[in-house]
């Protein structure tokens, strides 16, 4: 079986892992995270970097550090993972669900413009298969509007939008290290935070909303309860499994452009399939191949005869139970339900041999010759 996605492992995590093990601070922000967030920073050229437990506790983050609450709306794509939403309605606010540009499956800025109210307080965009949004766009609507935006860039570490990582565009960013993603720890992620006047304040709620940082730093004598808050911290020995990650970001990239190029290749004469468009403005990562057919459904049965596990991805927000209880579809659905029965993600992950791509393609190709 060829799987969809195996975690990357280089190789070398154990022996620092075992090194965590030494240190006398397993916790959060100990040596190992450290110095994966200052990677962090000088990858993105960021104000801060805060590792976290999960993608998902970043952008949990982002809805206090905003402060959204009810009468707030958030406009987001409906085309993303729950967690983009449930960040947002955890805090009371409503979510503006919007269609999606079926060239990208990013968000659409016309229909970002269009969703915008009165109440409106935010702007979520979700940089879908590590490929950018019109970031030109969102952030010129944002301006002109006074409205933050947020980028979900879970799937996008190592992306560039005209040169610009990333995750640090917007006034913040959240990536996941999930075991799906390209740089992983198994799970969790991190907030990037490009607004310098929200650093302290963002260090105060990772800390359980207490000073605790400055008090470490001698800022304070004793640190006490700030805020709101959680523990939004990142175990040193995720964070050591995924320093490793890091040290070998630009190898693991190679390996995966490749493998992503080779799709690519090898099925870009296929008349009857989609496959991904890359504008000329982004540098994507190669975190997702994907194809869109009619047959999806019946192409992944067809590839699983064969040991090759493809699977689909998200159902659209609005349309799930949670999605109409929170939030509603601002305008038309025009692409995202249809597109999205569309979608096939094929097996891509570090370490996969050009044979498995081959086959992987031979077998698409077989099915819709047959």
């Amino acid at each position: 079986m060829i799987p969809f996605n195996k975690p990357c492992y280089v190789g070398s995590e154990e022996e620092v892992i075992k090194e965590a093990l030494q240190q006398t601070k397993l916790s959060g922000n100990g040596p190992f995270g450290k110095k994966c967030a200052e990677w962090l920073e000088q990858q993105l050229k960021c104000e801060k970097a805060l590792l976290t437990p999960s993608c998902t506790a970043a952008l949990e983050m982002t809805a206090l550090l905003i402060d959204a609450g009810p009468g707030d709306e958030i406009i987001m794509p409906s085309y993303t993972f729950v967690s983009t939403a449930n960040a947002f309605a955890l805090r009371g606010a409503s979510i503006r669900f919007v269609d999606v540009d079926p060239a990208t499956m990013n968000v659409s800025p016309s229909a970002v413009k269009a969703a915008i109210t009165s109440k409106t307080k935010a702007i979520v965009v979700v940089h879908y298969a590590g490929i950018s949004c019109d970031m030109d766009a969102v952030m010129d609507i944002a301006r002109k509007e006074t409205l933050w935006v947020i980028e979900d860039a879970a799937q996008a570490l190592m992306s560039t939008y005209k040169g610009k990582p990333l995750g640090a565009i917007g006034h913040f960013g959240t990536i996941s290290f999930h075991e799906t993603k390209n740089y992983t720890c198994g799970e969790g992620g991190a907030l990037i935070i490009n607004d310098v006047d929200a650093v302290e304040r963002a260090e105060i709620l990772q800390e359980k909303g207490t000073n605790r940082k400055q008090f470490f730093r001698g800022v304070v004598d004793k640190y006490s309860w700030r805020d709101i808050g959680s523990s939004y911290l990142l175990s040193d020995i995720n964070a050591a499994y995924l320093s490793v990650q890091l040290q070998h970001a630009g190898q693991i990239l190679t390996e995966r452009m490749n493998c992503w190029d080779r799709y690519f290749e090898g099925l870009s004469d296929v008349d009857e399939i989609g496959i991904p468009f890359v504008p000329a403005s982004c540098k994507h990562n190669a975190h997702m191949f994907y194809i869109k057919t009619d047959e999806a459904q019946k192409l992944i049965a067809y590839l699983e005869e064969r040991d090759i596990l493809a699977v689909t991805h998200f159902v659209p927000l609005h349309t799930s139970h949670a999605g109409r209880k929170f939030g509603k579809m601002a305008g038309m659905d025009q692409h995202t339900s249809a597109e999205s029965e569309r979608l096939v993600r094929l097996p891509l992950y570090y370490g996969m041999e050009e044979e498995a791509v081959d086959y992987v393609v031979n077998h698409v190709k077989n099915y819709f010759s047959a």
